[in-house]
């Protein structure tokens, strides 16, 4: 059994669980709900009826002490519905509607060339994706675009992906190539610091996970470092990263960690091996049963302007190909214009109008140079785990020394 959006959570046989008193979970958000309630505390979900013979509820309160960001899971201060004061509880103390999550719905955007966007989607009760970037202010110097995806069946995965993709981004944002010296010492030093970076993702997901039966915390990461004209990207799962030049070929530059990208390998059509049964099937996740949490690498020169893109599912459920999706950026923009923010949020808002069946989560860097033939295709590095660079080609080693073409 490996992970799957739909299928739920586990390493290859037997997924750990820890024996704890038995409590009762909204079925839709499996968050702790209290005998008697009508309605989920933490997604709005209808419960049913009372049951006579349920079981006691935790001790301590349903979510509002799970750990997380404390600005996300802040109380909005006004009511959406009619205006007025939302209360600690969550509730307006006017017309007693429920305000919605900041965690359902967040952006950030450290410097005007970077921008996140993460969102619930239209069928999701919560929120299981999550975005943490950093930037210089200055386009051309460093940046962090990190995106985490909870797997859905999996306790609390919405607080553990936030936590990771925080982790990561701290690690990253800390760990930037000092002083000049050479691309191959430049993009060593990013690898090295992405390998740190997904440790740390694992350890925040490990220390989110919850004890108790059902499937332990888990998600995806996948980060991208800019700095200057490097780019180095680390993943594990299924989550992406693109790029996307203005006038060269795009480019896919991960290759998912699923069961589709195995039967793409084999050689089935990529539209079948994504639309199959097990196409969300990942094969390594982040989480206390990973059999294997050690990102894979590419770096890439960035010799020409364009859009570095790092997605969630919920984005290339929709569009997949790297051509479609730099046609879809192009065609984007509401004003013209290239901030990130709008690009990224246009993208999502994209997204849900397709169906919005899963969560997504859209982060942008703009990258200008300022130099180099815009006709000529940036060059592709690929690096293993330990920062070596091999001779240039296009394929791609993995960390058991497999090469996928």
């Amino acid at each position: 059994m490996t992970p799957s959006e739909g299928e739920g959570a586990g390493a290859a046989g037997a997924a750990v669980e820890h024996p704890v008193a038995e409590v009762l979970l909204c079925p839709s958000c499996t968050s702790p709900v209290a005998a008697g309630e009508r309605f989920c505390e933490a997604c709005g979900a209808d419960l049913g009826p009372p049951t006579a013979n349920a079981a006691a509820p935790p001790a301590t309160p349903p979510t509002a002490t799970r750990p997380g960001a404390p600005e996300l899971d802040a109380t909005p201060g006004t009511c959406r519905e009619c205006g007025g004061d939302v209360a600690q509880d969550g509730y307006c103390t006017q017309c007693g509607a429920r305000a919605p999550s900041p965690r359902n719905h967040f952006t950030e955007q450290p410097a005007p060339w970077v921008a996140a966007v993460c969102d619930r989607g239209v069928r999701h009760t919560r929120n299981e994706d999550a975005a943490a970037v950093s930037a210089d202010p200055e386009p051309g110097g460093h940046a962090v675009l990190v995106v985490c995806d909870g797997v859905s069946s999996s306790t609390d995965s919405d607080v553990a992906s936030l936590a990771a993709a925080r982790a990561a981004r701290d690690v990253l944002a800390a760990g930037r190539p000092e002083g000049t010296g050479t691309v191959a010492t430049r993009v060593a030093a990013s690898t090295k610091a992405l390998v740190a970076a997904a440790n740390a993702a694992n350890e925040a997901v490990i220390a989110h996970t919850a004890g108790g039966p059902g499937n332990p915390a888990s998600c995806t990461f996948v980060a991208a470092v800019v700095h200057g004209c490097d780019l180095v990207v680390g993943w594990v799962g299924d989550s992406r990263a693109y790029w996307l030049p203005d006038a060269a070929a795009p480019r896919l530059l991960t290759t998912d960690d699923s069961f589709a990208a195995e039967q793409i390998a084999e050689g089935v059509p990529r539209a079948t091996a994504e639309s199959g049964p097990q196409a969300h099937a990942i094969t390594r996740w982040l989480g206390i049963d990973a059999p294997d949490h050690t990102p894979r690498t590419v770096s890439l020169d960035l010799d020409v302007p364009g859009w570095v893109l790092v997605c969630s599912d919920g984005l290339w459920n929709y569009c997949s190909e790297a051509q479609d999706v730099a046609t879809l950026l192009a065609t984007t923009s509401r004003t013209g214009g290239a901030d990130p923010l709008e690009l990224a949020g246009g993208l999502v808002d994209w997204a849900n109008a397709q169906g919005g069946q899963d969560n997504v989560t859209v982060a942008l860097a703009r990258v200008d140079p300022g130099h180099g033939d815009a006709a000529t295709a940036p060059h592709t590095q690929p690096t293993s785990a330990t920062g070596s660079t091999p001779a240039a080609h296009r394929e791609e080693v993995q960390p058991d020394g497999h090469i996928l073409s």
